[in-house]
């Protein structure tokens, strides 16, 4: 199965999110490598860490939302919270000893691609707008963005 590559046209221009999504895109590849070494303990070691990051870049993006008064908030976390209980779904069968990577990563392929480039990019402006410069600095250490950070990711 193929790597999944970063592309410009995955940027939301909020270099924090930018930056998560990367790291997201960073395990399905792991991911992937882990299913061609066909070992089904790594597979789920790096399933586990990808959920992990997922549900707290899920968070994070959530009381970014929240916090710009974001009008479709709620939307965005409830098309979240399908996209957890399709992957729960997921590790439930991956536990049961079922190799799920290969339609795992399918579907996590076109859903984050998908993801970012619809649901996310709508809701950027609303977060510049309403945050403003805070958003865009890569200094994550003071200020509300960079204790949301401490939060969800330590």
């Amino acid at each position: 199965m193929a790597y999944l590559h970063w592309s410009n046209e995955l940027d939301t221009g909020i270099e924090v999110i930018d930056k998560q999504h990367r790291r997201i895109v960073d395990l399905i590849n792991e991911l992937n490598a882990a299913n061609e070494g066909g070992d089904p303990a790594v597979i789920n070691h790096v399933l586990g860490e990808l959920v992990d990051y997922t549900l707290s870049h899920f968070s994070f993006e959530e009381e970014l939302q929240e916090k710009a008064n974001y009008p479709f908030y709620k939307a965005h976390k409830r098309v979240h919270e399908i996209f957890t209980k399709r992957v729960a779904e997921f590790q439930k069968r991956a536990a049961t000893g079922e190799n799920v990577a290969p339609e795992l990563l399918s579907m996590l392929k076109i859903w984050l691609v998908n993801h970012i480039k619809g649901d996310d990019a709508d809701y950027v402006e609303a977060i510049v707008n309403s945050l403003g410069v805070e958003i865009k600095k890569s200094d994550t250490s003071g200020g509300w963005l960079g204790n949301a950070l401490k939060k969800f990711f330590g």
